[in-house]
């Protein structure tokens, strides 16, 4: 059957001589190539020991943080679990009783407050709609690996950053 371009090409199959038979330059090729990478500086680092320069942009493990007093900054406004795309923060609100003023910073707290870091795509959107700057992506924490799924449920015992060394020695001198 003729084709409609007429484009078609000839070939004509060469005979190939004996090295060709034996395959010999198609090994040499191949172990030129693996000689090449066989030289070239590792990719790999050993990562206990060395780390890798993190990007600027890099975001890492979520905090809850602290204003200057000590206090907890979320208001549970629930700005953060709305933005995230994954859905991966849940919280649940509650109002502060009498003798609390020195843990929360508003009349309403975040009772609990959990992030699923299997859901999470560490985006940064959470940080970005919080009014209260409450959450923060740290630029130096990796998610440590863990053997049991219920593990990367981070609540506010994970995420709440600790008390400052000055407020807690003052709070026991008084």
């Amino acid at each position: 059957m003729q084709s409609l371009s007429n484009r078609a090409k000839k070939l004509e199959k060469k005979p190939m001589n004996l090295s060709e038979r034996m395959y010999l330059p198609a090994i040499f090729q191949g172990l030129s190539i693996t000689m090449r990478h066989f030289f070239k500086k590792k990719a790999t680092i050993k990562y206990p020991e060395e780390t890798r320069p993190m990007s600027a942009v890099w975001r890492g493990l979520h905090v809850l943080k602290r204003d200057e007093k000590g206090r907890e900054r979320c208001t549970a406004c629930g700005l953060c679990a709305v933005a995230c795309p994954a859905e991966a923060i849940t919280m649940v609100a509650g109002e502060r009783k009498r003798g609390e003023e020195n843990l929360y910073r508003e009349e309403k707290y975040a009772v609990s407050y959990e992030i699923n870091m299997l859901r999470c795509i560490f985006c940064g959107l959470c940080e970005e709609a919080c009014p209260k700057a409450a959450i923060f992506l740290q630029n130096d924490k990796l998610a440590p690996a863990r053997y049991e799924r219920d593990e990367f449920i981070y609540g506010k015992d994970r995420l709440v950053e600790p008390m400052p060394i000055e407020l807690t020695s003052s709070a026991a001198a008084r």
